[in-house]
């Protein structure tokens, strides 16, 4: 008898070591690409 398939999004949802992973990697790339591009867009000091 043939097991049924399992949906590809189920499998993601119950590996809890990949969630752990993703729910650490997303928010420290996004934040780090965010403050790239807001050092970025600061404009250089005027010394006096």
């Amino acid at each position: 008898m043939e097991e049924p398939k399992i949906h590809p999004v189920q499998k993601l949802m119950d590996n809890p070591w990949l969630l752990l992973v993703l729910g650490l990697v997303i928010p420290v790339l996004s934040y780090t690409v965010w403050g790239w591009v807001e050092i970025s867009a600061i404009a250089p000091a005027q010394l006096p």
